[in-house]
């Protein structure tokens, strides 16, 4: 196991008619419509939907990339619908982590330098974290590669960097977009398998996916179409463990 966090019942996402409305010129497009949505810490949510229909919107906000027009978003409680831009960035590097489909590492850095770089944000030399990034790398199946820049690395081995980093201010949860994007389905599995490693070990989940197989590793996948929650389903531990693989995890 990758770590171990205390389950509970706690809502750590707790939104209530949230809505986004983008000025375009004279022309306001509504992307988000009023959404409703709580997710309780320790969770593993899918969000799904066409194109337009809100999920990268709602990611973005969820990720504190974004405010919202109107509505709450609580995280961990606190409510962040309107904070400033700092207040935002320091939201963002002390209590989300990303995982991004294209991987967005530093082609300059190395593996260790590039985990490094939330904690980088937070005034943190990468003298005093090194013990601990090197850690999160060979946690996610690095060993070998702590030297190796981007350029040097499969696709498969950029994800697990991204998941690593993702990791490395100890979030309160983590946001994935598309993260098996760009990976055979091969190399995509074991992604996955990480992030449900993850869950198992009661880190918040929520990823953003277009493939209904990667959706059923969810415990809830909730449907958006223009703007709105159009559905959700629920799935029951032992279909999410016969999905993964994982054993011993159906309660």
């Amino acid at each position: 196991m990758l770590f171990a966090l205390p389950m509970s019942n706690k809502a750590i996402i707790d939104i209530r008619a949230l809505t986004k409305v983008y000025n375009l010129g004279q022309v306001k497009v509504p992307a988000l419509n009023g959404v409703n949505i709580e997710v309780l810490e320790g969770s593993y949510v899918a969000l799904m939907g066409p194109s337009g229909s809100g999920k990268s919107t709602l990611l973005n906000i969820l990720g504190c990339l974004d405010r919202p027009t109107g509505g709450v978003y609580r995280l961990g409680g606190e409510d962040v619908s309107a904070m400033s831009d700092r207040q935002l960035s320091q939201i963002r590097g002390q209590r989300i982590g990303f995982i991004f489909q294209s991987y967005n590492l530093i082609p300059q850095l190395n593996v260790v330098e590039n985990i490094h770089v939330p904690l980088f944000y937070q005034g943190r030399d990468i003298r005093s974290c090194y013990d601990h990034c090197a850690g999160l790398a060979l946690k996610v199946g690095l060993r070998g590669r702590l030297d190796h820049r981007p350029m040097q690395l499969s696709g498969g081995q950029q994800q697990r960097v991204a998941v690593a980093r993702s990791l490395a201010n100890n979030p309160l949860m983590v946001l994935a977009d598309e993260p098996t994007g760009n990976l055979d389905s091969t190399t995509g599995e074991e992604i996955l398998a990480l992030l449900d490693e993850l869950h198992a070990d009661g880190r918040t989940i929520i990823i953003v996916t277009h493939d209904p197989k990667v959706a059923l590793r969810a415990e809830r996948v909730i449907h958006l179409m223009d703007g709105l929650v159009d559905r959700v389903e629920h799935h029951e531990r032992s279909m999410v463990a016969a999905a993964n693989g994982a054993k011993g995890r159906a309660s």
